[in-house]
């Protein structure tokens, strides 16, 4: 028979568990205590016949001591442990983490797949992750109720009830246990993934489990194209949750006290309550009390048998390593936003059918569909020999059994057609160097200059990212693909990092989807791969939406680091209007020149050309909001006649009051088009230019109000831009 777990250890924990000193165990079973102690160290193991009186002395069946993969169900039972109040008087009111991060589907699949990529075994088979919504009413709800030891948190959650009007956080508890107690339906969310490396090591030393349930802001992944490095990701768990209550269940890629399926542990977070007069910070765990800590009261995971998974809705469907996060009470505030907005008189959609409940699971369906496709397309796309990084697929469902939307596999060729088909046409080496016929790929090289760390002068050298053109062939592929003409940038493990639109695009140019390919989305073996994800994983704030100044990239590189970004944006930008540019008809330049004689030009009298120095004035400028609430620009600059002097200029973005001074906003991106060159925050321009274009972005960082209730002001100033 196979067995899990050392006797010496496994034995060692179960008289914990249960409460018995070894001298108790040798003198149930009729032995000496140096012979349990010989069982314990690993010098000896018991007879088959005393193995009998060990299971009968334990309260279990001998198939639990022969194999050891499970504890005993004896013992301490399982319980919530909540964190005791500060003795200073400190107050928690709340996850800070948790505030980086909207409670919408959306986000929360971003991050979770994003994790999940990240923690992929590296054997040439993709990761796999489920995401299913389980909607529970009813007895379903009573079982899963008594299962999580619902009565024991009651006290707790009225607390947080008490004062809910002087806590956000107590606010949406409040009213996520009121909706549940009212409409007698809860729904979970339950994000499972196979193939990856699972909750691994101690509960409470170094490791991925500590990491994750444990521990705030602290980020284990490894390789250069991990996406995440903040740590913050795992708390859109717990932002997702109505109730702030997260169950796990984890299959160790490698053995922990014997043991690999089945690991459980519960985590709630809830702000400072005070309960009959005594204070708790927070946070709380639903596990098994740990014998080692004092008193028994640190709840710690434990190896749970099959009934107790599957009456916390946490059974695995394989015994493939990974993870699974049960997300207890799982409110999307995006959805309700969009449910409101299409309360009209418009025909319902046969999809949205049926009773509001089941029309609520449905939408959280659809977006979960449509943000997993818009992100992870990339990741879900092979080809050319290369096998798909990533499988996802979404199912609702209701008390169990009753199907309520069929698992779907969310397809990248569907969800985004036009970008999935430029990538495999790299992949395949399919591509062209220009568009000529409909549905091609063009390619092009693109140059990032990676620097040095430390700040020192000079590149380290000249990684070449690729870009991928291809132009949306017909109107569905253009409203999956979403808005027209941008460009989606990803690194090493395919997630899309930032999407961008192309400013001063030729006239007439045809509707395309454009893919940006750096680091090791370009190829392992690329030249300076490696330290361009380095650096690029530097640049991305804790969304992982964009790349641009960021606290680290300043402290490992230098604060003028960001340029290199701004130079491949240039560039990738100028590349791609080169490739969607119209090439001339033969016999253009003879119509253009009859054109040309048919017109009669009156020529003014050349005006005399004034001395000194020159001083630019901007003259046109276009503003729009950003995807991220940045002011995003575009600008024309008019350079009068003069001498061989032209001053640099400095745009200042200032937001516009109507009274006192200016608030002056950082820019987070500032990219010459024409006529100048970007020196840090300073314009130069080219000799001899009579006009200058530039483009740019505002740090929303130090925007003090919401950009949608402001104006700007954008002005040009010499000297130092005061």
């Amino acid at each position: 028979m196979e067995t899990g777990e050392e006797f010496g250890p496994w034995l060692s924990r179960q008289l914990k568990l249960a409460g018995k000193t070894q001298a108790e165990l040798a003198e149930e079973l009729g032995l000496t205590r140096a012979a349990v102690s010989a069982w314990i160290t690993g010098r000896s193991t018991p007879r088959p016949t005393v193995m009998v009186d060990i299971a009968k002395a334990l309260g279990t069946d001998l198939g639990t001591v022969h194999t050891r993969t499970t504890d005993t169900q004896a013992g301490l039972p399982l319980f919530w442990h909540h964190r005791r109040g500060y003795p200073d008087g400190g107050r928690d009111l709340g996850n800070a983490a948790a505030f980086a991060f909207d409670a919408d589907v959306q986000v929360l699949a971003r991050e979770t797949c994003q994790n999940s990529l990240d923690e992929r075994l590296d054997n040439g088979r993709p990761v796999r992750v489920c995401y299913t919504l389980h909607e529970l009413t009813g007895d379903a709800l009573k079982d899963f109720r008594k299962a999580i030891l619902w009565e024991d948190l009651l006290p707790h959650y009225s607390a947080v009830s008490e004062t809910a009007g002087n806590q956000k956080v107590g606010r949406v508890v409040d009213a996520g246990v009121r909706d549940m107690l009212a409409r007698d339906r809860l729904v979970l969310l339950r994000v499972d993934d196979y193939n990856a490396s699972g909750l691994t090591g101690d509960d409470y030393a170094d490791g991925k489990f500590a990491a994750v349930v444990r521990r705030q802001l602290e980020s284990l992944k490894s390789g250069h194209s991990a996406g995440g490095s903040y740590g913050l990701g795992k708390a859109t768990l717990w932002a997702t949750s109505a109730l702030g209550l997260v169950l796990i269940n984890s299959t160790l890629s490698e053995p922990h006290e014997g043991r690999q399926e089945r690991r459980l542990i519960g985590r709630l977070e809830l702000p400072w309550r005070e309960i009959d007069g005594q204070a708790f910070a927070g946070p709380a765990w639903f596990g098994r009390p740990d014998p080692d800590s004092p008193g028994a009261e640190v709840a710690r995971s434990w190896w749970a048998d099959e009934e107790t998974v599957a009456r916390l809705r946490l059974t695995r469907e394989k015994d493939e390593p990974g993870t699974s996060f049960l997300i207890v009470g799982a409110h999307d505030v995006a959805s309700l936003d969009e449910k409101a907005s299409d309360a009209d008189d418009e025909p319902m959609d046969s999809e949205e059918e049926g009773d509001e409940d089941t029309r609520d699971i449905r939408r959280m369906h659809r977006r979960l569909v449509e943000a997993l496709g818009r992100d992870f397309w990339a990741a879900m796309t092979g080809g050319g020999g290369r096998p798909p990084r990533l499988e996802i697929y979404v199912r609702a469902m209701r008390n169990d059994d009753e199907v309520v939307v069929p698992e779907v596999r969310v397809d990248p060729s569907v969800e985004q057609p036009s970008r999935t088909r430029a990538l495999r046409a790299y992949y395949d080496g399919a591509t062209v160097e220009r568009l000529t016929e409909a549905g091609q790929v063009a390619a092009r090289s693109v140059p990032l200059k990676v620097p040095l760390l430390g700040g020192a002068r000079g590149n380290l050298g000249t990684h070449e990212a690729v870009l991928l053109v291809t132009e949306a062939l017909t109107d569905a592929d253009q409203k999956k693909d979403g808005p027209r003409n941008r460009v989606h940038s990803l690194r090493g493990n395919r997630m899309t990092v930032k999407r961008a639109g192309v400013p001063n695009l030729p006239l007439g140019t045809n509707p395309f989807q454009a893919v940006l390919l750096v680091g090791e989305a370009v190829g392992e073996s690329a030249p300076f791969a490696q330290e361009a994800e380095e650096f690029l994983r530097a640049a991305e704030p804790p969304e992982h939406d964009r790349w641009g100044q960021t606290e680290e990239l300043t402290l490992r590189w230098s604060p003028s680091a960001y340029r290199r970004i701004s130079a491949l944006t240039y560039e990738v930008n100028k590349a791609v209007r080169d490739l969607v540019a119209r090439q001339p008809k033969r016999g253009g330049r003879e119509g253009g020149e009859a054109l040309r004689k048919a017109l009669t030009v009156k020529k003014k009298p050349r005006a005399k050309v004034p001395t000194g120095p020159v001083v630019p004035e901007l003259t046109d400028l276009h503003a729009t909001i950003g995807d991220d609430g940045e002011w995003r620009i575009d600008t024309e600059v008019s350079i009068p006649r003069g001498g061989d002097e032209i001053v640099p200029m400095v745009p200042v973005a200032e937001v516009d009051v109507r009274s006192g001074g200016r608030p002056r906003l950082k820019w987070a991106e500032l990219v010459a088009i024409e006529g100048c060159e970007v020196d840090g925050t300073v314009l130069r321009f080219t000799p001899g230019a009579r006009r200058a274009k530039f483009r740019g972005a505002t740090d929303v960082t130090s925007h003090p109000v919401r950009t949608m209730f402001t104006r700007l002001v954008v002005e040009l100033r010499a000297g130092k831009g005061e």
